[in-house]
């Protein structure tokens, strides 16, 4: 595990630029991989940016980290057997203990020349964590483009988004409890 370093007598932690972490995983995708139509099962897709998540999580962190959700799983064009798929993914933004994690899956078939094309996409967030399972402190992430400063701030809208409706649930819910409305 890299020890995080600091850069202030505060022991803030000091930030690190998104291609530090930034990570590629790619997978040949075979008939065990295939759903009942013949395509790549999509939790086999979910499964690689999972795994591509995690190791930029932790990779930034500097230890371990947990998934805590997924935003968002875009299937944008079918995977099929032999394609070679690729899941890129890079540290969009980061709180106190939370990080989300970006991530495109690209795919292209194994045995021609063509440019690979994106065929989902997906935000996770992961929370980082000592041994213990407590949450643990992240440093910031320092955005390096013009790109990642609008992944920067549209991770913000997300976090936003994300509150807002765990809020209103749990104020709905409350409302039901006070009410006497339980769940059959």
């Amino acid at each position: 595990m890299t020890e995080l370093v600091t850069d202030d007598a505060e022991g803030a932690l000091a930030g690190k630029p998104t291609h530090v972490s930034r990570t590629t995983l790619s997978h040949i995708m075979t008939a065990a991989d295939t759903n009942l139509l013949g395509t790549v099962h999509g939790g086999v897709i979910m499964k690689l940016v999972d795994d591509a998540a995690g190791a930029v999580a932790g990779r930034h962190s500097g230890g371990p980290a947990v998934t805590a959700s997924m935003d968002e799983m875009a299937f944008l064009e079918p995977v099929r057997v032999g394609d070679l798929v690729h899941v890129k993914a890079q540290i969009n933004w980061t709180g106190r203990s939370s990080m989300e994690v970006g991530v495109r899956v690209m795919a292209e078939r194994w045995n021609e020349s063509t440019p690979a094309t994106q065929v989902g996409s997906a935000y996770l967030v992961f929370a980082a964590v000592d041994a213990e399972g407590k949450p643990r402190p992240v440093p910031p992430v320092i955005a390096e483009t013009e790109r990642d400063r609008r992944r920067y701030q549209e991770a913000q809208i997300r976090r936003t988004h994300r509150l807002a409706r765990r809020r209103a649930i749990m104020e709905l819910r409350a409302r039901h409890a006070a009410e006497g409305l339980h769940d059959a």
